[in-house]
């Protein structure tokens, strides 16, 4: 959850002098800055705080970023933002596939740096809203189903039907906002690229069909064979709600 005061950021790279020279340029800009060498660093500091964005390099000894950010992403919703080296488009792809919020290339322009940081906190900022007082017996929720789980629209996320918690990105919570929005709706991808950054660091499309993909595995029962949210080729996809029983 949002702790109040200044934004929190944790730095993770290997490079002592990257990680001064950011800490340096994100604490004159009013954040609370962290600094972390590596996945043990990272692990040690957040079992005593959390961080409200990670700034994580992918390219570093040991466990790398990419693998650093699949194991965060799989028991939180800390947004990350990975700092790479590396242009190739496949690279950039494999970030977003494992739940990466953003992705910037080294070198980057240190004014696209500070507007991604807001951004992504912007975003992070609109999906925890404060914690509400528990429902009483018999009252109603926001609960709506989504596939095979239960979308939480106040919490922005999902119960499977073991009752179990899944997150969302901010990302994902918007699309399948929209979703929801136009049921039984073909939706282009350049509709459903809306929330999306036009500054997205691989095509549109792509980022489109890798955010579906990650939605698909947390609401289908087969992924393989989606039902909720279905290919409509050279159209889009469509949002197909699940029919109550008879």
């Amino acid at each position: 959850m949002r702790h109040e005061g200044p934004s929190r950021l944790m730095i993770v790279d290997d490079e002592a002098e990257m990680r001064g020279m950011l800490a340096d340029l994100l604490s004159g800009d009013g954040y609370l800055v962290d600094a972390a060498s590596g996945g043990a660093e990272l692990d040690d500091a957040l079992a005593s705080r959390e961080p409200d964005l990670i700034l994580l390099d992918v390219a570093m000894p040991g466990e790398d970023g990419l693998s650093i950010a699949k194991r965060v992403k799989a028991s939180r919703a800390t947004p990350i933002i990975m700092l790479s080296a590396l242009g190739d488009t496949v690279d950039r792809i494999v970030g977003l596939e494992v739940g990466a919020d953003d992705y910037i290339a080294k070198p980057f322009d240190i004014g696209e740096l500070r507007a991604r940081v807001r951004a992504v906190l912007r975003r992070g900022d609109q999906a925890s809203p404060p914690p509400e007082e528990p429902a009483a017996p018999g009252a109603s929720t926001d609960l709506v189903p989504f596939g095979e789980a239960m979308l939480s629209l106040a919490n922005r996320t999902l119960i499977g039907r073991d009752g179990e918690l899944v997150t969302l990105t901010p990302t994902e919570f918007d699309m399948v906002e929209t979703f929801l929005h136009f049921p039984n709706r073909v939706l282009s991808r350049d509709r459903l690229a809306a929330p999306i950054s036009p500054e997205a660091p691989c095509p549109l499309d792509r980022a489109v069909d890798i955010r579906v993909t990650r939605i698909r595995k947390k609401i289908e029962a087969d992924p393989r064979r989606p039902r909720t949210i279905r290919t409509v080729r050279g159209a889009g996809y469509i949002y197909v709600p699940k029919l109550p029983p008879a």
